[in-house]
């Protein structure tokens, strides 16, 4: 995770001379780990500023030094489900990022924990996305709610909320569409699976707003968190793919510029393969720190 730009940094750190020549190679090894020009160039100043009064004298201190200027742009986020009263996690995310999947190691995860979990079939703009979410539900043991291929989504998710009311608990995981015409349906679409929502009278405690991003694509993340973020703002990301990263920078911006924290992070294909976010651990291996 993150080793090769971890141990670039760190052998960056090693160099004794802290010069001019110094501060520019570690702009370009923050773009290069997907921090982005503004960011990497902010970070590299500050490093420069704090190095001044701080005078590091160790490559530990300086990992610290940039570990310390990130922390507050990366947190983590793990919520709470009731079990008095229904919860709904709305998932979203591009095709092929391993939603369905996400939503299937979810449900796994919080039926451990002794929740009723119900799947919600939104996605119907693709026959495949249902039959996916139907395989997952059948496999773990949990209820579906579907209605058929084009459906308009709102009546499934409508329909969904008021099976999970209906029991007075549960917690209601909605699939929903990655991919429309233009970005425009998208949002739109969205939007109207926001407002049904709501329009159920589901408060903010017990609603929750999930991106799910592929690891390895790292300025198409941050893309993909401004354009869901403006159609619903969301509460949280996870992470697939979280065990074949090579950088890792993309979540230090999603974090700066839209406050997004992480919530989980997919680390294989298995059900279990699902975990809460450690951002002490992922700066520590960000920076090249090993615990």
């Amino acid at each position: 995770m993150f080793k090769n730009f971890g141990e670039k940094l760190k052998a960056l750190f090693s160099r004794k001379t802290l010069d001019e020549n110094y501060f520019e190679e570690l702009e370009d090894l923050l773009i290069e780990g997907d921090l982005g020009p503004k960011m990497a160039e902010r970070i590299s100043d500050e490093v420069h500023e704090a190095a001044k009064s701080v005078n590091p004298k160790s490559n530990e201190e300086l990992q610290l030094l940039v570990k310390s200027l990130l922390k507050d742009k990366v947190k983590s986020y793990v919520p709470a489900v009731d079990d008095k009263s229904p919860t709904v996690f709305l998932i979203l995310g591009v095709n092929g990022v391993g939603k369905t999947t996400s939503i299937a190691k979810l449900a796994h995860m919080y039926q451990k924990q002794g929740h009723e979990v119900i799947l919600c079939a939104g996605d119907t703009f693709r026959a495949a996305a249902i039959e996916q979410l139907e395989v997952h539900a059948k496999r773990l043991g949990v209820r579906i709610i579907e209605q058929k291929n084009g459906t308009d989504p709102g009546s499934v998710v409508y329909d969904a909320i008021a099976s999970a009311q209906a029991k007075g608990k549960g917690l209601l995981l909605v699939d929903t569409a990655g991919r429309m015409h233009t970005k425009e349906n998208l949002v739109r679409e969205l939007a109207k699976i926001d407002k049904v929502i709501r329009g159920r009278g589901i408060d903010d405690t017990h609603y929750k707003k999930f991106l799910v991003i592929d690891s390895t694509t790292g300025q198409n993340g941050v893309s993909q968190a401004e354009l869901f973020n403006a159609a619903v703002p969301l509460d949280g990301l996870i992470l697939t793919k979280y065990d074949s990263l090579s950088k890792g920078g993309a979540l230090v911006q999603i974090g700066d510029k839209l406050g997004i924290p992480v919530s989980f992070v997919g680390t294989g294909e298995g059900y279990d393969d699902i975990h809460p976010f450690d951002s002490e651990e992922f700066l520590d291996t960000l920076v090249g720190l090993q615990h």
